[in-house]
């Protein structure tokens, strides 16, 4: 009989899978980073608990472009600066992903808020712009030119917070208690420069991050970099509290307590 493939795998197959995916090399991408300072309210009004606003009421968009070999990808997120337990980092409230892959891993292993969408880095010259979209709407723009090369950082590490969580099949909550996860991102850098221009925010029921206005632009750059990541749990959180933050994930949160209609599986 031939082999049906949507039977199990052996235990070597799964061995190899883990093996191979261990062995990635330094995959390399072009981005571009805006981080200015908004409204202290409206930041902390976005972090569930037990988050807690940072310092500064940062916003960060981070838009890059991955040339993989047959398969270019472009990432892009959202998020806010937050501190949970001492640890400072950042919580992303959209992640937008031009391939189904890249989204089923950080979705469903780490809880990432990522979306199927638009992701553009174009570069003229001295003349750069990034943009997410998603629904036909550039929510953010990054608009500008290349104005100075900047001193190549030392490699880092960076801290993302996440929530992962499965909605309850009756749809009175979760299934579980979510958890709280940190994500540990280890980043290289090797190309850094300056660019001097505007950030554009629009109005999108969908992504929302119009709410975070552009009080201070800190800086703006374009780079290259590869990044590996690690995540760990570090609690679980309630349930009662996280519920009313539901709806960052998805475009319409009323359809997971509708279920399917009836006939429809």
């Amino acid at each position: 009989m031939a082999r049906v493939r949507y039977g199990a795998r052996t235990e070597a197959e799964i061995a190899a899978a883990r093996t191979a995916s261990s062995k990635l090399p330094d995959i390399w991408s072009t981005g571009v980073v805006a981080v200015w300072e908004s409204d202290p309210d409206a930041v902390a009004a976005v972090l569930p608990p037990p988050l807690k606003p940072a310092e500064r009421p940062l916003v960060r968009a981070n838009i890059s472009k991955v040339d993989l070999p047959g398969y270019p990808l472009g990432a892009g997120s959202v998020a806010v600066a937050a501190e949970h337990g001492g640890v400072r980092g950042w919580y992303p409230l959209v992640m937008p992903m031009t391939h189904e892959r890249a989204l089923v891993g950080g979705r469903e292993v780490f809880g990432e808020p990522k979306k199927l969408g638009e992701v553009t880095v174009e570069r003229d010259g001295l003349v750069v712009r990034a943009a997410l979209a998603r629904h036909g709407i550039a929510f953010v723009e990054v608009r500008g030119a290349v104005s100075g090369t900047l001193p190549v950082p030392e490699p880092s590490q960076k801290t993302d917070f996440y929530f992962k969580f499965l909605p309850a099949v009756d749809g009175s909550g979760f299934d579980a208690d979510p958890v709280l996860v940190h994500c540990l991102r280890n980043e290289k850098v090797r190309k850094l420069e300056r660019i001097t221009g505007d950030v554009v925010l629009r109005e999108s029921m969908y992504d929302p991050v119009a709410d975070l206005p552009v009080r201070t632009l800190v800086d703006i750059t374009i780079g290259e970099k590869t990044t590996d990541q690690k995540g760990r749990v570090v609690e679980r959180v309630s349930a009662q509290a996280l519920l009313p933050y539901i709806h960052q994930r998805y475009d319409d949160p009323q359809q997971i307590l509708d279920g399917p209609p009836e006939g429809s599986v």
